[in-house]
């Protein structure tokens, strides 16, 4: 299986076994899902449910809803199908490789996590922590969601990582890569954390100009969360300049692997348009449209991340 899978490449998804492309469709719709939610959360339309789950106002299916009980409902339904998706994506990965095989415990790990997700998700209905409502919980909430989505997205990745090249993970990595590595996943998932409670006092304390936005970032009487704000574009800055050397570093480590260079030089490329996007998303103080762009551009930089860090490791496991 692993000889078919490293010459399909070519090819493209035509050539790809049936459960590599399942893979592929479940992580996309699962991105799909999450933009979705980004918009549910910028549109301000998380209540449009109330504090009702499963049910949506106490019903099955809202009769006559507002256009944010249409929002709310269908990232539901659209959760719900991407919940049922990974569930045949872990019972096809029981059905089709061994026992002990990796791909099956990324497909528990992604069952695992999409479970969590959908947990998450209802916890933040229940509690009342959507909309423009502000509870002293609602930024452990949002920094929980980001960091489960990390999760489950990496998760998903390597699922199809290991269906569509047949390779597999070995963790025998030398200790200097490992603390490089580790370093870089950290700068990530704080740029992460920091652009949720950024973009949740975008939404709950919006500023009408630029200055009037950096006046209260500085403001002692701001809400703490706009004082966190500035952290974000520091943050990303400083991850974004050790993430690209990071990649120039394992480019010249792994000269002989294509695939480690090839990552490398996607997770460079997305680095530096994430940097310029975030900027203009600061500048035009953050449309919509701007904020699902950047959250896009965040899980594809992660992905190509994970999928850098795979080639690597397969690299140094490989006989």
């Amino acid at each position: 299986m692993a000889t078919e899978l490293n010459n399909i490449s070519p090819r493209g998804l035509a050539g790809m076994s049936a459960f590599a492309r399942y893979s592929l469709l479940t992580l996309a719709f699962n991105l799909l899902v999450i933009l979705w939610g980004v918009f549910l959360r910028a549109s301000k339309s998380g209540d449009g449910c109330g504090e009702h789950w499963l049910t949506c106002h106490g019903e099955v299916i809202p009769s006559a809803p507002e256009f944010k009980t249409v929002i709310e409902f269908s990232h539901r339904v659209t959760s719900g199908i991407a919940f049922l998706i990974v569930i045949g994506l872990l019972v096809w990965a029981f059905r089709k490789f061994p026992k002990g095989d990796q791909i099956r415990k990324m497909a528990v790990g992604s069952f695992i996590f999409i479970l969590t997700e959908a947990l998450v998700g209802a916890g933040l209905v229940l509690t009342g922590n959507t909309a423009e409502n502000l509870t002293a919980a609602r930024p452990f909430w949002a920094i929980g969601h980001l960091i489960n989505t990390f999760i489950l997205l990496a998760f998903l990745t390597l699922t199809s990582w290991m269906a569509v090249t047949g390779k597999r993970l070995s963790f025998a990595l030398p200790t200097r890569t490992c603390v490089l590595v580790a370093i870089a996943l950290i700068g990530i998932l704080f740029v992460g954390i920091s652009g949720s409670l950024a973009a949740l006092s975008n939404m709950l304390f919006p500023s009408g100009s630029l200055a009037e936005g950096i006046a209260k970032d500085f403001s002692t009487a701001s809400h703490y969360l706009l004082r966190l704000r500035l952290s974000h574009p520091i943050l990303s800055i400083l991850t974004a300049v050790y993430l690209v050397m990071l990649a120039g570093w394992l480019k010249k480590e792994s000269t002989d692997d294509p695939s480690v260079v090839r990552w490398a030089n996607i997770l460079s490329i997305l680095v530096i348009i994430q940097v310029v996007f975030g900027a203009a998303t600061l500048l035009t103080l953050g449309p919509i449209v701007m904020q699902l762009g950047h959250l896009l551009l965040a899980d594809l930089l992660w992905l190509a991340f994970v999928l850098m860090l795979a080639n690597l490791m397969a690299r140094r496991g490989a006989p």
